[in-house]
């Protein structure tokens, strides 16, 4: 089977590090191998909206935002069909017809939909105050990727429980109208298990905009500088032993520090291994290593702030890459849509068989 890759993000803010080494970074690479038929990614604002209904500006403003990290990052519109998800207007209708497939319960049992109810602290527990929209995500996000067949979806471990959530309900689909029009998908995760849910500059669990602890690939350099110099580190004296595990520092660099930064940077060192090792004898203070830490982000994020201030000047480019890509994602997703109506008996008027039955019942 030849692949199909869907993946995407919520318009709802700018881009950051956890983004890029949670799935861009993946994305690219993907890309780069040409091993797949389609590789879509959809600006998902109508589930932006599910937590956003009373500020529609903010998802609409953030749409361009978006695209503008992504292209920044490597992602090639001649290889990526970019698509905003309002826009096909399949996927509302596949998750009405999906809903029927999943009961409540099992949805407010979906462990990203718990943390994220209580992330945005929608009432005191699951079924409190929380927009029917919103528990609804997992089957939503199961119509966007059936649409299109995607069989492969880049995500970070977090959003495993989505994918599962996916494929249940491909399987009930499949059983209960005895078809095999839906695809069942896989996540493709990042190698560096650190990656998979990189902690925010606080040391929350997780990068997170609505947390304000991230720092986005399009920040400048002295924002970067404020960012690493304000991340939480353990209290000790400078002779004292420093502790790693736990020390968000480190997670950073065992996220983004290469030999070749090392060698560049802190020549003291060849490699983490190393610095590891020595922090925790003691000695080290927690400002030379932000240093280094800071000279590792600014590399990695300096081509990338510089490539999407290239692409900001041409937004007419960019609003027609995301035209052309939506009227492709249509005709896809459409295509999805009248398999899946034919599979439930319910595409009336799409050939004679229905009027043929009905007028013959009537008849006889």
């Amino acid at each position: 089977m030849e692949n199909i890759i869907l993946t995407g993000d919520r318009p709802t803010g700018r881009l950051h590090l956890g983004h890029f080494v949670g799935s861009l970074k993946r994305r690219v690479e993907l890309q780069n191998k040409n091993d797949y038929k389609e590789l879509i990614i959809l600006i998902a604002d109508a589930q932006a909206l599910t937590d956003n209904s009373g500020n529609p500006q903010k998802v609409r403003d953030n749409v361009i935002e978006v695209m503008l990290d992504y292209l920044a990052v490597g992602l090639d519109p001649k290889k990526v069909t970019f698509c905003i998800q309002s826009e096909i207007r399949a996927l509302p209708e596949l998750t009405a017809y999906y809903m029927n497939l999943v009961t409540l319960p099992r949805v407010l049992r979906n462990p990203t939909v718990k943390s994220e109810v209580k992330l945005r602290g929608f009432g005191n527990n699951e079924e409190s105050g929380v927009p029917i929209g919103f528990v609804n995500y997992p089957i939503s996000q199961a119509a966007d990727i059936t649409a299109f067949k995607a069989n492969l979806v880049p995500v970070g471990d977090d959003q495993e429980p989505m994918i599962e959530q996916t494929r249940e309900i491909v399987r009930s689909f499949n059983r209960i109208y005895n078809t095999d029009v839906l695809v069942e998908c896989k996540s493709v995760l990042p190698d560096n298990e650190i990656c998979n849910r990189l902690p925010g500059t606080d040391g929350n669990a997780k990068m997170s905009k609505s947390l304000g602890n991230c720092i986005y690939l399009s920040d400048d350099e002295n924002t970067i500088k404020k960012k690493v110099n304000s991340m939480a580190s353990f209290p000790r004296a400078i002779e004292e032993p420093g502790v790693i595990e736990g020390n968000v520092i480190f997670t950073y660099l065992r996220a983004f520090a290469t030999n070749e930064h090392f060698e560049k940077y802190y020549p003291e060192y060849k490699n983490l291994d190393e610095l590891e090792m020595a922090y925790k004898k003691g000695g080290l203070g927690d400002g030379r290593i932000k240093k280094f830490l800071n000279d590792v982000l600014q590399e990695v994020i300096k081509p990338i702030r510089q490539r999407r201030i290239e692409f900001s000047k041409n937004i007419p480019y960019i609003l027609e890459i995301l035209k052309e890509g939506s009227k492709k994602a249509n005709a896809l997703a459409d295509k999805t849509l009248d398999e899946v109506k034919n599979a439930m008996g319910i595409d009336y008027f799409a050939n004679d068989k229905f009027s043929n039955e009905q007028i013959k019942k009537y008849s006889d």
